[in-house]
């Protein structure tokens, strides 16, 4: 920009040539006015086609919701508007939950079911919609405070599923659907509202990944299984690499390990978030008709095309720091504790975690105050395959600054260049906290770290650079 521009026109009048000036300023200022009307105008019109193309699909296609609620069923769920109108369409004016349930669903040239599912009341390859929601998170998309958090709710969870007793909660669905699903996770978590579902089987995952161009991850370990009745197979070698659909779902369904589904839920936090990152910009978003083209009936879904159009346009708005998940606190049950395997929910963990990021009101909790860094647990989890006494100065700094509860604990498997503060139980300010104190490093509030730990510090390159330099400075 010239000089002239930057000039008061108190001080083009003392000085000469004011007319010659103050019409170069006009020019100049009304390209700079139609420069950005035509950005404006390019990115309303990006909005507008993708918009105008996912309604062209819905008005073509069945509608996107295939089960059939009563209307006490849709009562469970906020039915009130969650996008603006006319223009507003593709903006969303309030903060929503909704409830993403994926589905088990066997082939369809399996024709005999396997022995374990002869008694479920349903027919997998043919009901894809109606038996056990093996993932279940809690999405919130909060247009106040910018953020999207999720919420993984282990299928082992064990709680009350109204009228059906104590169960596991995947069997939730099987018992009543979408509805006695929202109602049983609600009470699960302290009475929080949801506002719409979505239930999408493992197919229309696989799909969905294929259509997106498929996603490039690190995994975490070789890993080889196979079931002849459901045919499924896996085998995936270790490293980072760009996976199809198939082997995308390969990676999420593998829980042969010490932390069964939690280690699961582990790995599809980490496929999310990097579908997410290579996913969530225009010129992706452009291309979701397409994609909710080939997917749409693997999907049965109460959210209408207008508000999946604010939902998408809300998360390529948001920044990547500001997408959160959290996953259900709570213990593995003992041996011989139930009759079967559980994760037992941890009652004020829960009221904690709803509180902080739901907004949920509990007589439990009381006005959040600053974690003392002595009760704060921290795991060190190391990727750059160095030993102890290369960990022991970052140690040190730690229990300098209070820290008493710190442990090393099993190796991070990908190898990192920045080094991860995890706020394994979503205590995003104790993670800052140590972030300051270290001074390196990226806060992440996830549930990817050491499961008994408040925050896991998986440690990269730039921890070796930074202690270099302290070993610089403390040199005579």
């Amino acid at each position: 920009m010239s000089v002239t521009i930057q000039r008061t026109s108190t001080e083009e009048n003392q000085l000469g040539n004011v007319a010659n000036k103050s019409k170069k300023k006009h020019q100049n200022s009304k390209s700079g006015r139609w420069l950005w009307f035509w950005v404006g105008m390019s990115g309303i019109a990006m909005v507008s086609a993708t918009a105008g193309a996912l309604l062209a699909v819905s008005l073509t296609s069945t509608p996107l919701q295939q089960a059939q609620l009563s209307p006490q069923e849709e009562a469970v769920f906020d039915g009130d508007r969650i996008s603006g109108g006319g223009l507003r369409f593709s903006e969303l004016t309030r903060p929503v939950n909704i409830l993403v349930m994926g589905m088990s669903v066997l082939p369809p040239d399996v024709d005999n079911p396997p022995e374990e599912t002869k008694n479920l009341r349903y027919l997998p390859q043919v009901n894809s919609f109606d038996g056990l929601s093996d993932v279940m998170l809690l999405i919130k998309f909060d247009p106040q405070s910018k953020k999207m958090t999720m919420l993984s709710i282990p299928r082992d969870t064990r709680t009350e599923i109204e009228g059906h007793g104590v169960k596991k909660i995947n069997h939730a669905n099987l018992e009543g659907g979408p509805a006695l699903t929202a109602k049983t996770v609600s009470n699960l978590l302290d009475g929080v509202a949801i506002d719409r579902y979505v239930r999408i089987n493992v197919l229309g995952v696989a799909k969905l990944i294929d259509a997106l161009g498929g996603v490039t991850v690190y995994v975490p370990k070789d890993m080889k299984y196979q079931d002849e009745a459901q045919h499924l197979y896996i085998n995936l070698k270790a490293g980072k690499q760009h996976l199809n659909g198939d082997q995308a779902l390969q990676l999420l369904r593998f829980r042969h390990d010490e932390l069964g589904d939690i280690g699961r839920i582990q790995r599809q936090q980490m496929v999310l978030r990097a579908l997410m990152d290579q996913s969530l910009n225009p010129a992706t978003v452009a291309q979701f008709p397409k994609v909710l083209d080939v997917v749409k009936e693997h999907i049965d879904t109460n959210l209408n095309v207008e508000e999946l159009v604010a939902l998408v346009g809300f998360g390529v708005r948001t920044n990547r720091s500001n997408m959160q998940m959290l996953m259900v606190p709570g213990r593995f049950s003992e041996k011989n504790e139930y009759d079967a395997s559980y994760w037992l929910p941890n009652k004020d963990g829960i009221a904690k975690l709803m509180a902080q990021h739901y907004g949920v009101e509990s007589t439990q909790v009381q006005e959040q105050q600053t974690t003392e860094p002595s009760s704060v647990r921290v795991a060190i989890q190391d990727s750059t395959g160095s030993d102890f006494n290369t960990l022991r100065p970052l140690i040190r700094s730690l229990e300098k600054a209070g820290y008493r509860n710190i442990y090393v604990s099993k190796p991070w498997s990908e190898p990192l260049d920045v080094t991860h503060i995890v706020a394994q139980q979503g205590d995003g300010n104790s993670a800052g906290s140590i972030r300051d104190i270290l001074g390196f490093g990226e806060v992440r509030v996830e549930s990817t770290g050491n499961i008994a730990s408040d925050i896991s510090i998986q440690v990269g390159k730039d921890w070796l650079q930074q202690k270099e330099l302290l070993e610089k400075s403390t040199q005579p």
